[in-house]
């Protein structure tokens, strides 16, 4: 019933106009508008609502990620911008911060200015 629709992505965010400097400026997504509720940005045809939440605790999993290729390039890009990739005790990741699971899939973890938790993977 929905597979052939689209999908809408919610990330909440304490402080809209840190979190539209982070996803417009540094992530690179399109802004659309600022309907009062949440920030509605373009990521290549998928909505992404940045939605306004007084309080809320960001979990420790990953809410929201993109799948790229010639990861370590984007990495690196984003590493350029000021953004910090997070390591993990439990598994090895190379210099860069990127994991590779034992399916050859990589993914390297980092947290938008709320603490959400993001990613970037590229699979084989």
């Amino acid at each position: 019933m929905l597979g052939s629709n689209k999908i809408v992505a919610f990330v909440p965010t304490r402080d809209a106009v840190k979190a539209r400097a982070f996803y417009e400026g540094v992530l690179g997504l399109r802004f659309v508008n600022d309907d009062g509720f949440a920030l509605v940005l373009d990521a290549n045809g998928t909505m992404v609502r940045v939605a306004k939440a007084p309080e809320f605790k960001p979990l420790p999993f990953t809410i929201l990620g993109w799948q790229v290729s010639g990861i370590e390039k984007i990495v690196a890009a984003l590493q350029g911008k000021g953004v910090n990739f997070e390591r993990f005790g439990f598994f090895e990741q190379d210099k860069l911060g990127i994991w590779t699971a034992p399916t050859g899939d990589k993914v390297a973890w980092f947290k938008d200015p709320d603490g959400n938790m993001l990613s970037v993977s590229q699979h084989v």
